[in-house]
């Protein structure tokens, strides 16, 4: 089972090649990264790793044990006053068996437990079926809020979390 860990600086060049391998494939349901994403990769992963130093940020990959390649990315971003928003992608060849899922379920005991969360919130585009899918099982509720993400109709998500047990 792919276990899920806060980024590392080791996990670099694991996340590099899984943005590489689903370039195609993200860019399908979400806008492409563009070019200078992938040349200037190595400053990137440093500066988040400087974001979730200053607890501002926190990202975890998640990671086949037995390869150690990256199959997905779930952040939290925007981090502040007990609330974060919630950002992920899965690779192409892992999805449709529950990993986003489980790997949020995850998420949601971390904010509880290490980073003293209660509230996340989430955006996902009309058209993207499977992040809307992944949000309505682990609980996310539509706010009736209409987003535009890069110029697409989107709704907003919140999740409420409650306090560690």
């Amino acid at each position: 089972m792919p276990a899920l860990q806060r980024l590392r600086p080791d996990h670099a060049p694991a996340v590099l090649a899984f943005e590489r391998a689903n370039r195609a494939f993200f860019a399908a349901s979400v806008p492409d990264r563009g070019d200078a994403y992938f040349t200037d990769y190595p400053p990137r992963h440093a500066a988040l790793l400087a974001e979730q130093e200053a607890g501002v940020c926190h990202f975890h990959v998640l990671v086949a044990e037995e390869t150690g390649e990256v199959l997905g990315r779930f952040n939290l971003v925007d981090v502040a006053g007990g609330t974060a928003e919630l950002g992920f992608r899965l690779a192409e060849k892992a999805t449709g068996r529950g990993l986003a899922t489980t790997a949020v379920h995850q998420l949601f005991d971390l904010c509880r437990t290490r980073y003293g969360l209660t509230t996340l919130r989430a955006r996902a585009a009309l058209t993207n079926t499977a992040s809307r899918a992944v949000l309505s099982r682990t609980g996310f509720v539509a706010t009736g809020e209409e987003v535009v993400l890069s110029g697409e109709r989107g709704a907003a998500f919140v999740r409420e979390l409650g306090a560690a047990a």
